[in-house]
């Protein structure tokens, strides 16, 4: 079975500053790939006032999922996710994959969630 694109969109993305106590704000890039194939996924960011970054790549194994921690990838560059910044991703696989975006913002005492289906 196979279902998926090879390429999505992520037009909201934000690594907020500040982290509450022992919570950790971050974001992550959930993927399935239900193919019998490794997929090889390569994600560009883009932002509003700055050239955007590449060079970030994860694999997500044949019939697995991968939750790509974007406060923990680091481009082949050394590069990481700007804090602060609202950014786009372009996620491109190799393979038909599904994505899932999600947030999580500890930055008030009440902590929030988002999670969203890429386009």
């Amino acid at each position: 079975m196979s279902a998926g694109k090879c390429e999505w969109f992520i037009p909201d993305a934000f690594y907020p500053v500040k982290d509450n106590g022992d919570y950790v704000s971050h974001e992550a890039i959930c993927i399935l790939n239900t193919t019998d194939c490794d997929a090889v996924v390569d994600f560009t960011l883009y932002f509003e006032d700055r050239e955007p970054m590449e060079g970030f790549f994860a694999t997500c194994g044949a019939r697995r999922t991968h939750h790509v921690r974007m406060d923990r990838i680091k481009s082949k560059s050394n590069e990481t996710v700007p804090r602060g910044v609202p950014y786009a991703v372009y996620v491109k696989s190799n393979v038909p994959v599904v994505v899932q975006y999600s947030r999580c913002d500890t930055t008030q005492p009440e902590l929030a969630f988002m999670g969203v289906m890429a386009y």
